[in-house]
C-alpha cells in the first residue's frame, strides 16, 4: 500500500487478466517439457535447462497479481517456453547439420 499526499492509503491495482501469459506458455510448453523430462529420466541423465524451465513456469504463476508485474510475468513465461523448446530446437539443428554434411 502506498500513501498519497493527503495521507490516504491507496490499495494496489490488481491485474484482472494476470493468468493469460502463464497459461499460454504452460499450454504450449508443459506437454513438451513432460515428454523431454521422461526421455531424460529414461536415459539416466538430466539437462539443467529443463530445471530452469520448470522453475520459470512456477515463478510465472507465483508472481503477485498486480499490474506492475505484468511485464515481468510475460518475460518469465516466455523464457520458460524458450527453455522448454531449446533442447528440441537443438536436436533439429543437429539433424539438419548432419544431413547437410
Amino acid at each position: 500500500m502506498t500513501t498519497q499526499n493527503d495521507g490516504a492509503t491507496r490499495l494496489p491495482v490488481f491485474h484482472k487478466t494476470w493468468w493469460k501469459a502463464p497459461l499460454v506458455a504452460s499450454l504450449l510448453g508443459l506437454p513438451l517439457l513432460a515428454w523431454e523430462y521422461s526421455l531424460c529420466r529414461a536415459h539416466g541423465e538430466m539437462w539443467d535447462v529443463l530445471y530452469w524451465a520448470m522453475g520459470l513456469f512456477a515463478i510465472a504463476w507465483a508472481l503477485p497479481h498486480r499490474w506492475s508485474t505484468r511485464t515481468l510475468r510475460v518475460v518469465i513465461a516466455s523464457l520458460a517456453l524458450a527453455c522448454t523448446l531449446l533442447p528440441g530446437l537443438f536436436a533439429i539443428l543437429m539433424g539438419v547439420a548432419v544431413a547437410v554434411s
